[in-house]
């Protein structure tokens, strides 16, 4: 099934202590209360598959897939104190964040 007229937002977390299940749990949790968001059409909380080759990227922690209607319902993410307060209560968890934004390509 296709996926037209979305708007995706893929951000990709690296824990501080990748080896701590608290952490992990915290983060997970966190990422759970984000989905009361109403402007979030669809989303999805993954860790890495089993999957080994040279061009899979699997360092990174959890990732959490969101879909939009549009940017405006992306933008209004960002600024919901739903977000703001996951981005302050969780923000010590992680080193490293790497967001990818994509739309339909035609």
């Amino acid at each position: 099934m296709a996926l037209e007229h979305v708007f995706i937002h893929h951000v990709f977390f690296w824990l501080k202590n990748p080896s701590s299940q608290s952490d992990l749990d915290s983060l997970l949790a966190g990422l759970k209360k984000l989905t009361a968001v109403k402007t979030i059409k669809q989303w999805h909380i993954g860790r890495a598959a089993g999957t080994h080759r040279d061009v899979v990227d699997r360092s990174y922690s959890l990732s959490w897939l969101i879909l939009f209607d549009n940017l405006q319902d992306q933008d209004s993410y960002q600024r919901d104190p739903i977000h703001l307060h996951f981005v302050e209560e969780c923000s010590g968890l992680w080193s490293r964040v790497q967001v990818y934004d994509c739309v339909d390509a035609a």
